[in-house]
């Protein structure tokens, strides 16, 4: 019998080292369950003859995990199996998903969904909510997509909720959204959002619209985890069609929604700046153009990146954090003489600019600087519009999380109002946003006596609603090129960003100033800031073991000092007992805060949703308003030997 030679052959990897011990595991659940497809079966069967352990590691070390971005991995393979492979030709998907408890596949997916339900379920019936548990699903253009959003819908169904889906893709914020328009109970995203061609993902959301945080995210994680592979096979085909498909109303709806990202829509009428926009083969084109056409904007689109392609075969990587993926775009921008080039990533929640240079080509921003520039203009703006007094209101904020730039925190003291560090992940401020918005609500009616339906409130009305009672967010951002510039969406919104940027350069070009002197006129202001970011990336299960041992290391053996510079203080995350500004507790996270005598500071994170460490440098020099050259030089440089440093520290704590 086929299962017979194929446990025999499990055994043997065993016994020969080849296979870890929770790779056979692992593999030996799975081949062992009753009814498994054959193609499953096929797929392991081929890969244990071929003797490719490494890639059996890779799929069946351990199983998929949520992490900081929901659920991401591999859903397509490094060897495709013939199974796999299908009826499809070498230019196209694969039929099936990679096979792996490792990997993103239809077995995950469906164990996702179900965790999720149940989870819904429980929470329903333990708050007096007699309602059937409702879900949205939303899937971008990578491979799978589509298929894993109807799966996810059928198994839904078939548990006894009610599934909502869109008719094509959509952006990640565009869910957030939708849940809450809907009153939906939860949300589900298909999108490994910036990752390689080749991940895929599986990111589920609140009745909130934010992604899941404690306790929530913790019931799912272990009710996933005894979710049996007997439970899920009757799941596997979609052999019907149980869901509703969303109307136009609810695109309508959003794109009405992201109208309140611009604070002063007469000042981007009349000085609209000439955009490039490239979605990057990804979702961006869908809300974030037409919404720039309302507003008068002119935008030449990227045709080339502007069609589905779930390779990104114009690109290396589909991340607008890489100035690779912002190339065409510029070279558009170059031919239209356009202002500045956007351009989002395949979910549409990062978005990434470049701008004119001095030197008459184009450079790209980073997440940091965009952040800056946009929180200096839009607590400008509020400050003229009397929605922030001219003394400052501590009852409006800036939510950054740890890692990204400290100069938010200076804008923020210099206009009198709150910066509120998080963890990071969108999902933490967005939880934020969610306690701020239940406070509100909750004193509105203590105080006055009235109900409120948020979101179909007005924006003046919900700001000042805030702002009496709670806190008002005028603008939330993380380094990564992830802001947030309104409060009815609950995740970074690429499309809402857009629209802020584009407000920002119309005022840049009414007064008739460059995004650099605007740049160095508030490092002249607060001091120049650099930030600076290193990864070390490790593939693979051995990759996996190097990153937890290498974190672990600088708990082990602290840095007393980097480069020559002595370490003040530093916080481990690890640690219970960090407050945040609200004075609320802080979760336990894998994350170390290293602050040097010099004022710079340190920070080591291993991702939570890509195989890699990432360093991040911040570097300080304090206001020399006529001495900005030699600040910048100074500190570049010194980032520069830290940045060598730590990465040759790693390198000898790893061998």
């Amino acid at each position: 019998m086929k299962i017979e030679s194929i446990i025999t052959l499990i055994n043997t990897g065993k016994e020969n080292k080849s296979l870890y011990e929770s790779s056979s595991a692992n593999l030996l659940e799975l081949v062992q369950c009753n009814d498994i497809p054959e193609r499953i079966l096929n797929s392991i069967d081929e890969l244990l003859k071929a003797e490719n352990w490494e890639e059996l590691n890779n799929r069946f070390h351990t199983n998929l995990k949520f992490g900081t971005g929901g659920m991401r991995g591999r859903t397509i393979g490094n060897t495709i199996t013939e199974s796999e492979r299908g009826n499809s030709n070498k230019n196209q998907s694969p039929q099936f998903a990679a096979v792996g408890s490792n990997t993103l596949n239809e077995i995950t997916v469906v164990r996702a969904t179900k965790a999720l339900f149940l989870h819904i379920k429980k929470w329903l019936a333990e708050d007096g909510i007699l309602a059937q548990p409702r879900l949205v699903i939303a899937y971008d253009v990578r491979h799978f997509s589509e298929k894993f959003c109807k799966l996810s819908a059928l198994t839904w169904s078939k548990l006894g909720g009610f599934a909502l889906i869109f008719d094509g893709p959509r952006s990640t914020p565009q869910l957030s959204f939708t849940v809450r328009h809907r009153y939906a109970h939860a949300g589900v995203v298909i999108t490994a959002s910036h990752n390689p061609s080749h991940d895929n993902g599986f990111k589920a959301y609140f009745a909130d619209g934010g992604q899941l945080v404690s306790p929530h995210a913790d019931e799912v994680v272990e009710r996933y985890k005894d979710i049996s592979i007997n439970e899920i096979l009757p799941f596997l085909e979609v052999n019907e069609e149980p869901w509703s498909v969303l109307p136009t109303e609810d695109d309508l709806a959003y794109r009405a929604a992201i109208e309140d990202a611009v604070l002063d829509p007469t000042t981007l009428k009349q000085n609209a700046p000439k955009i490039v926009f490239t979605p990057i083969h990804g979702t961006g084109g869908i809300s974030a153009i037409p919404a720039l056409w309302d507003h008068g904007v002119e935008v030449a689109i990227v045709e080339e990146q502007n069609k589905a392609d779930p390779n990104f075969s114009s690109v290396k990587s589909p991340n607008p954090e890489n100035p690779e993926a912002l190339k065409k775009g510029i070279a558009v921008a170059q031919k239209t003489k356009s202002d500045l080039v956007l351009g989002s990533d395949p979910d549409c929640d990062r978005i990434g600019v470049a701008v004119r240079s001095p030197e008459g080509g184009y450079q790209c921003l980073t997440g940091n600087q965009v952040a800056i520039m946009l929180a200096e203009y839009r607590l400008s703006v509020a400050r003229r519009k009397a929605i922030l007094p001219e003394a400052g209101s501590r009852n409006i904020a800036i939510l950054k999380t740890f890692v990204t730039t400290p100069m938010l925190s200076r804008i923020a003291d210099s206009f009198g109002i709150r910066c509120v560090n998080t963890h990071t992940g969108f999902k933490w401020m967005a939880q934020k946003m969610g306690n701020y918005e239940d406070e509100a609500i909750t004193e509105l009616r203590e105080q006055e006596g009235l109900a409120l339906d948020f979101d179909a409130t007005d924006f003046f009305a919900r700001v000042d609603i805030l702002t009496r009672y709670s806190t008002y967010v005028i603008l939330a951002a993380e380094e990564s090129y992830g802001y947030l510039p309104l409060d009815t969406v609950r995740d970074k919104d690429g499309n809402a960003s857009a629209l802020a940027i584009a407000e920002l350069f119309s005022h840049l070009k009414s007064i008739d100033v460059s995004p650099h002197i605007y740049l160095d006129n508030l490092y002249k202001k607060y001091g120049y800031h650099e930030e600076k970011t290193e990864n070390l990336y490790f593939e693979g299960a051995d990759g996996s073991k190097t990153i937890s041992k290498l974190a672990s290391s600088y708990r082990e053996n602290k840095l007393s000092e980097i480069a020559g510079i002595k370490v003040l203080n530093s916080k481990d995350f690890l640690e219970k007992g960090y407050i945040d500004e609200d004075e609320d507790e802080l979760s336990v996270e894998n994350f170390l805060i290293l602050n040097l005598e010099n004022e710079f500071i340190i920070a080591i994170r291993p991702s939570g949703t890509e195989p890699k460490i990432k360093f991040y440098l911040f570097g300080y020099d304090k206001p020399k308003a006529n001495n900005l050259v030699e600040s910048k030089k100074e500190v570049s440089e010194k980032m520069k030997e830290i940045s060598e440093w730590l990465v040759k520290d790693a390198r000898e704590r790893i061998a």
